[in-house]
Formats: structure tokens, sequence, C-alpha cells
């Protein structure tokens, strides 16, 4: 029983996740092509998760609130296809080996974030709370505006396409009509970052960051420093979603309009972090899966069923799941926010954070001794 409770909750999600392609459909069309378009859908929940965990590395352990990772998921897939678009002259694609070219972009997709990252978070190391939240929303929205206008570089509004897909020995299929491919690859992608960030929390690095996530004129006074701190989970949360980042524009094919990597999907990734609980992993892919999987897979499968059961014969709007889905979502944060502010699978050291000035439980009667 004891090794069971050490088996990691989020390693678990990754085993359960990679049986569902395996999952034998019901037969008919209609269902087979209702399981490819979820096994899509997760796919992109799997993306997501990755970013989620790059945030996570930065709200969750080292406790620095920021509102700018869509511009580093941003600044991801626009490496990627800076690469790999054959209007270029890079085409890592082709010019390297087989099976090199997509992982060579990713990896410097994944640098180019981090170094960005360091020189943008450098001069505002002093800055903490709402302070940092606010620089790091202009940086995100400064990172938009520039992959907007730089038209020479980023082709504007149109982003960078056609981005080819990997070229992996042995897997000749065609990736964008099996969704099979880029799932098991993103679940690949996640399952790696997973493993990482347990090992990093671990660590000397990880125990360093609660440390400044708890009290840093604690920390100061401990002899850490804390500038080195905070760029190492600005670097590392940053090069995550840079990977993210370059998942997502494989995954499409192209790098999707910059208005894709606004403010909204920084505050979005948030609210999963906040939903499912900081500091811990398998909070965070609770998060993403009840924030994502809600609309992108629960209010269309909702929708469909209402459709079968001809529960809405006359086609109005107002008698469809989806078109309450952001009431019930808000509805749903404010309760959490209410009775579980430390969200619904945190990490030990935040739970008992948040309800450190609750009074303390009742004590239990002492047994009287029997009488005789």
């Amino acid at each position: 029983m004891t090794r069971l409770r050490q088996i990691p909750l989020d390693l678990v999600a990754i085993a359960l996740f990679a049986l569902y392609p395996l999952i034998p459909g019901l037969g008919a069309q209609a269902d087979a092509l209702f399981k490819a378009t979820v096994g899509a859908e997760f796919t992109t929940l799997f993306i997501i998760a990755v970013l989620a965990l790059g945030l996570h590395v930065v709200v969750g352990y080292a406790g620095q609130l920021h509102l700018g990772v869509a511009a580093f998921f941003g600044l991801g897939a626009y490496v990627v296809g800076i690469l790999l678009v054959p209007a270029y002259p890079f085409k890592l694609g082709s010019q390297l080996p087989a099976g090199t070219g997509v992982l060579v972009a990713v990896v410097v997709a994944f640098a180019v974030a981090a170094l960005v990252s360091v020189v943008t978070s450098a001069p505002i190391l002093r800055l903490r709370g709402d302070y940092l939240a606010l620089v790091t929303l202009g940086f995100g929205e400064v990172a938009r505006f520039a992959l907007r206008n730089l038209e020479e570089i980023t082709n504007g509004t149109k982003g960078l396409n056609p981005i080819p897909q990997p070229d992996v020995p042995g897997l000749k299929g065609d990736w964008s009509a099996d969704y099979r491919y880029y799932y098991y690859l993103c679940l690949l992608a996640l399952g790696l970052v997973l493993l990482l960030l347990r090992n990093v929390e671990r660590s000397r690095l990880g125990r360093a960051w609660v440390a400044l996530r708890e009290d840093e004129l604690a920390a100061v006074c401990m002899g850490l420093n804390t500038a080195r701190l905070k760029l190492a989970a600005f670097a590392l949360g940053a090069g995550i979603a840079g990977l993210a980042g370059a998942l997502y524009a494989l995954r499409l094919g192209n790098t999707a309009d910059p208005d894709t990597y606004s403010f909204q999907r920084s505050i979005t990734v948030l609210c999963c972090l906040i939903l499912g609980g900081l500091g811990n992993r398998a909070g965070v892919l609770l998060g993403v899966v009840l924030v994502y999987g809600f609309d992108g897979i629960f209010a269309p499968a909702a929708d469909r069923y209402i459709q079968q059961f001809k529960l809405n014969p006359s086609g109005s709007p107002f008698l469809t799941f989806s078109s309450y889905r952001l009431m019930v979502f808000g509805f749903a944060l404010i309760l959490i926010m209410r009775f579980r502010p430390e969200g619904l699978l945190p990490s030990s050291r935040v739970k008992a954070e948040l309800h450190a000035c609750d009074p303390p439980a009742p004590a239990a009667p002492a047994p009287t001794a029997p009488t005789h």
C-alpha cells in the first residue's frame, strides 16, 4: 500500500492517456470520427499542459506572479516556423538528416525562449507581486504586437506556413490525417517535462525555489542568491513554454495568428494552475483538463448528445450547452476560490500556507476512566 502511494499521480495520468488510442471503437463511422476529434483535442491538451508546467515553474515553485508566458509560447512557435518553413533559407527539415531537423528546431526554440527570458527579466528582478505582474503583462503585449508588425520576418497576421511534418524514420504516414502521430509525440514531450520537473523539485535548486516562494527575505538571510534563483526560474519556465509553442506550431502546420499568443492565453493558463492547485504537478494537469478539456471536449460532447437525443429540434442557441459554458466556468471558479482557495490538488506546503490563520480544530475530549 505504501508503494502505491509513492507512485506520482501525473505519471499515472500519462500512462492512462497513452492507452486512449488503443481503445477499440464501437464500429460506426460517426463514433470513429468522434474518437479522432477527441484525440486531436487531447493532443492540444498535452501542449497546453506543457505550457502550464512552464508557468508552474515560475508561479508554483518560485512564487513569482508572471502574466506574460504566452509571449514565450509564441516565440517558440515562430522560431520553429523560421527554421523549418521553406520560404526561409534555413530549411532544417531538408538540410539535416531525417528525423533531426525538427528535433534541432525544437531545441533551438527552447534555448531562444530561455535566453530571451533571461535578458528581459534581468532588469526587473527587484520587482515583486503586482508590480512584477504588470511588467510581465506589458512584455507579453509588446511581444504580441512585435510578432504582428514585423511582417518581413513573421508574415504579420498570416503567420508562417507551411511547417513540414516531422520526418521520423519508420513513420511515413500522413501526420495530418492520423491524430495518433502528434498525440504520442506531444504525450512523450509532456512525460519528459514531468520527469524533468520531478527531479528539479527534489534537487537543491527546487528546495531553494520553495524557500524563495515562502519568504524571500528569510531566503536572503540564509545566504541564497535570490537574483540567480529568479533568473533560473524564469529561464526554465520560458524554455518549457517555448517547447510548448514549438509543438503547437508543428501540430497546426503553421504558427497561427499572433493574437493566439495574447494576454487571454496567459491568464487562462494561470487559471489552470489556480484551479488545479499550486505547487503540485498533478494539480496542474488536473487544472488543464478541467479548463481546456471542459471547453474543447466536454462542451462539444454535450452539444452532440443534445442533438443525438433531439433535445433541441429547432436548433436554438439557447438550448445548447456551449452557450452557457463560460457562465458555468466562471461560477465554478468563484466556488473554488471561496471554499478551496488552494485548488483541488495543491501541495502540502501551499495548503499549509493558505490555512495558517485558520482556527485550530477542537481537541478531542480526554477518555474518562471506567467506574466500577
